[in-house]
């Protein structure tokens, strides 16, 4: 009896084995990015303008979690073919502390992904038309990997941070990130005041 399982076992075994094996390489999808082009953001009554990517679309920000945004001045750049979005917020410091402003900024970009991230570096900027603020690079999975804030200490204030509809994962998101990131530091260097 176990001699005829055995034979069995054998026969079901080597009829198995005689597909082809097909070999899947490991790797990520190709993506075909876009050339790059910038148009102007520059809407009557906005207290700001930029420049950003023809292939972004600008939306109204609707809803601040669950909310009403505190301003109709909170927009946001959507790239749908990259499931990527910049949130931008603005806020006039004539309403709020400027020292507020800026700890909440730092606050956004450490508290909310310490846990996830391998560094976050925040780096002082100045753009072309003299405008200061702070960078943060976070590495790592993190839910976003570039945040901004511009400020002229007195009226504005402009907070960025870009996000992916995907779970966090540093390598397969870099190559889109990195692409995006660029579009992200020609906003700031494009941004003005009005």
């Amino acid at each position: 009896m176990i001699k005829v399982f055995a034979l069995a076992f054998v026969a079901v075994f080597i009829s198995g084995c005689n597909s082809e094996y097909t070999f899947k390489q490991r790797g990520y999808y190709k993506i075909d990015f876009p050339e790059k082009s910038y148009q102007t953001f520059n809407e009557p009554g906005f207290p700001y303008s930029f420049e950003y990517p023809v292939y972004g679309r600008i939306v109204k920000d609707t809803s601040f979690f669950e909310d009403a945004p505190e301003n109709p001045y909170w927009i946001n750049i959507d790239f749908p073919q990259f499931e990527g979005r910049i949130y931008l917020s603005y806020k006039e410091i004539g309403k709020n502390n400027f020292e507020k402003l800026v700890n909440d900024a730092f606050t956004m970009s450490y508290k909310q992904h310490t846990y996830k991230a391998s560094s976050i570096e925040p780096t002082n900027i100045q753009t072309p038309y003299n405008i200061p603020g702070v960078y943060f690079t976070l590495t790592g999975n993190t839910a976003t990997a570039n945040q901004f804030f511009l400020s002229d200490s007195t009226r504005h204030f402009l907070r960025g941070a870009l996000y992916f509809d995907a779970a966090p994962n540093a390598d397969s998101l870099s190559i889109v990130n990195n692409y995006l990131k660029a579009d992200m530091q020609h906003l700031i260097n494009t941004l003005q005041w009005k």
